[in-house]
């Protein structure tokens, strides 16, 4: 053994501080003019030992953990390294370790070609921590982008939480840092020591993690799935009909509250069966990915490859979406791409510097939130979100995206006022950045993942979020591509109307009336989410005016127009079964109130066995769902019956085969109502009723066939006489 030429000051501090952008080239193994150099750096080891076949060579102490030597060999031969720790006073501690420095890159020139051009649609299996057998060992690849750092280190449990010994490698211009582990694997706990540019060190969550620690712990955890996946049915079908013309009605839900306590697992084996037993058509899951906060109900992400910990494994979760689908429920998630929070363990100024975010603070910091935004025109954060929306449905087999906080990602002067923000290219105040993204993230996910639908929760009038994003639009933009979108205006206006007394609702009756202007303008969802039910908004049945009757009674009338009107419908857990007070996340629904022993527990089933019953006549009725998105779909019998409180139309299938739904918002019978109908039926039969007893009504029902006259009404040469009861819809189909 010769004693190894000593490394010079700069490379030696650098190494030492976290610095250097290639320790591959001074640790390891190299070959020289005199045989071949080993250089190892173990803090605190007292000594490290090179083994090979029938070698072994202590190596020389240089301190501060550098060990160094060189050994009389013409090539570097396979090798380990023996690290002995403890004191003189205690029995050492010895270690065979394979050498991290000894191998090549684990990341291909492919995978970095993609990530620079920010192409790279399966970002997820390139970054992060990678279990993986590399030139015949196995360990893990760990990979990070981080271009403004000095350096990267890898620390962990298994460096006892100090990064020295394991520097990592900057991989040419892409800004990714590399290194290969041998030895961990699974469940390893870790982060990277970054050294920012001023040289100053932040311990970061990996941004690529897929699984995590238990918030408030925030370490990530090295995994890979061993889940095998029993949806094949499911997965070879769900492409099988396009979504506006299908049958689409979302129970959302809040995992961690809707029974507080489960694990995915035990969710699993209550949730499918209850879903299905309703006959909701998919499941709407507020956002799954990690949130250090739970009060934000998973809308600040500082996890977006990672489903929550709080629940399980992210294997857990797949098997919860796998026996979902097995019952025939398809899952949608909230995405959550428009902004991020600033933990400083996070995505904020990441390596020392805005990378996820813009550089300009005014653009960072989103108003409302207290939060940043994502720079949209930065190719590799444009990559990280847009392999994310895959990432969730290939890997978790997720069925849609649905995009929260659209709006605030295209307005630049979005809550923002004069001075605070400035104009595009063009002059306005679009943000041609973000409209770029979600053009980009649509077209991919929709071209990767058929069967996927994505759903935007877009407040405002931005033209063509549904419309496809080649077809340009009259404002110049190409449509945004999302599948379908959240109709706003249809929830703020119809639940204003349902909320006042009925003698004051003839003065709003446009409210009900006026979606059916813009009922086209794109692919709308119904939605009455959780958005509505909490911060003093009431419950749904709570919105209700008039005694404890009457606001059922208004709810289940109002649940029957809503499953009728054009469009998908979407209703929060709790409200199902006319939960009175407001959700809170600490405690869920309260399911207490369809205990047998409680007094008003038949109140409470009444509405639950509507909610199911609107669902089965809703699935069987094509004419409720098949023609959604197309006038032919629609047709106003009476739209102007203000002074009543009536609204009647019919629904029609492709066949032309129709429904007439009959919504009455009166607390007064009204007997012989005249409603026109197409002639060519014979007569009319009632397939629900919302005053049924057993819903909690009072039942006043159309038990007979309601055979047609030929007394013109309402423009049409035929019409008939009905009972409307108080308070309720009425859906009559030809018998």
């Amino acid at each position: 053994m010769r004693a190894a030429r000593p490394l010079d000051d700069g490379d030696r501090e650098r190494l030492l501080t976290g610095s250097h952008h290639d320790p591959h080239a001074l640790l390891g193994a190299h070959p020289t003019e005199d045989g071949v150099l080993f250089r190892a750096l173990r803090p605190y080891a007292r000594a490290v030992t090179v083994v090979a076949k029938e070698m072994r060579a202590e190596l020389n102490d240089d301190g501060d953990g550098l060990f160094s030597g060189v050994l009389p060999l013409r090539a570097v031969p396979e090798y380990s390294l023996l690290v002995r720790y403890g004191d003189d006073d205690a029995e050492p501690d010895e270690l065979e370790i394979q050498d991290p420095y000894r191998f090549l890159p684990a990341l291909g020139d492919l995978d970095l070609h993609l990530i620079g051009e920010g192409r790279h649609e399966e970002l997820w299996k390139a970054l992060g921590a990678q279990p993986m057998i590399h030139q015949n060992v196995t360990g893990t690849r760990f990979t990070v982008w981080a271009p403004n750092a000095r350096g990267v280190r890898v620390s962990g449990d298994f460096t006892y939480w100090d990064g020295t010994s394991l520097p990592m490698r900057s991989l040419g211009s892409t800004g990714v840092w590399e290194l290969f582990v041998p030895g961990i694997g699974e469940g390893a706990l870790y982060k990277f020591d970054i050294t920012r540019p001023d040289g100053s060190h932040t311990l970061r969550a990996d941004p690529m993690a897929r699984r995590t620690e238990v918030p408030p712990a925030t370490a990530s955890i090295v995994t890979e799935s061993h889940h095998v996946w029993h949806d094949e049915e499911w997965m070879a079908h769900r492409a099988d009909r396009p979504v506006h013309e299908a049958p689409f009605s979302v129970y959302e839900i809040h995992l961690a509250s809707w029974r507080p306590g489960l694990t995915y697992r035990q969710l699993a084996s209550q949730l499918p069966a209850y879903v299905k037993d309703l006959g909701f058509t998919h499941v709407e899951l507020m956002p799954v990915a990690e949130h250090p906060f739970g009060g934000s109900w998973g809308y600040q992400v500082t996890g977006f490859y990672a489903p929550t910990s709080r629940m399980g494994t992210p294997d857990d979760f797949r098997y919860l979406v796998d026996a979902l689908h097995r019952a025939g429920i398809g899952v949608l998630v909230d995405w959550v791409p428009a902004h991020f929070p600033k933990d400083d363990w996070a995505l904020a100024r990441f390596d020392g510097r805005p990378l996820y975010e813009p550089s300009a603070p005014q653009r960072a910091e989103h108003p409302d939130w207290g939060t940043l935004e994502f720079d949209y025109g930065r190719t590799e954060v444009r990559n990280f979100l847009v392999a994310n929306a895959v990432y969730w449905c290939e890997e978790f087999h997720i069925d849609g995206l649905r995009v929260d906080a659209v709006a605030s990602m295209l307005y630049l002067d979005y809550s923002r006022e004069e001075g605070q923000w400035s104009p595009n290219e063009r002059g306005g105040r679009e943000n041609l950045d973000a409209v770029a993204f979600l053009q980009e993230m649509n077209a991919t996910v929709y071209r990767r993942c058929p069967g996927v639908v994505t759903v935007a929760e877009e407040s405002t009038a931005w033209n063509g979020v549904t419309r496809a994003t080649h077809e340009v639009g009259p404002d110049g933009f190409g449509g945004l591509g999302f599948g379908l979108k959240w109709n706003m205006g249809w929830m703020h206006d119809s639940l204003d109307y349902v909320a006042k007394e009925p003698v004051h609702r003839k003065y709003h009756h446009g409210e009900m009336t006026f979606s059916m202007v813009y009922a086209y303008s794109e692919n709308y969802v119904l939605p009455i989410s959780h958005d509505e039910v909490v911060h003093g908004k009431r419950s749904l049945v709570s919105k209700m005016p008039g005694d404890w009757w009457q606001q059922r009674a208004n709810a289940r009338a109002y649940l029957g127009f809503m499953w009728a009107h054009p469009g998908k419908q979407l209703l929060f857990m709790g409200q199902e079964f006319a939960q009175g007070a407001e959700w809170s996340e600490s405690h869920g629904p309260d399911w207490w109130v369809l205990d047998p022993s409680y007094g008003a527990e038949a109140d409470h089933r009444g509405v639950r066995d509507l909610v199911r019953d609107l669902n089965t006549v809703y699935g069987s009725t094509p004419a409720l769902w098949q023609r959604d998105t197309v006038p032919e779909g629609f047709s106003w019998v009476d739209g102007d019956a203000g002074e009543d409180n009536v609204f009647a139309f019919l629904r029609f299938d492709a066949a032309g085969s129709p429904l007439l739904a009959v919504s009455h918002f009166s607390p007064v019978v009204r007997h012989q109502y005249r409603l026109g109908v197409p002639e060519e039926f014979a007569a009319w039969t009632e397939v629900l009723n919302t005053d049924e007893a057993r819903y909690g009504g009072s039942d006043v029902l159309n038990t007979e066939p309601l055979k047609p006259e030929s007394v013109g009404t309402h423009g049409r040469p035929a019409s008939i006489q009905l009972t409307l009861p108080p308070l309720a819809t009425v859906w009559l189909r030809p018998s």
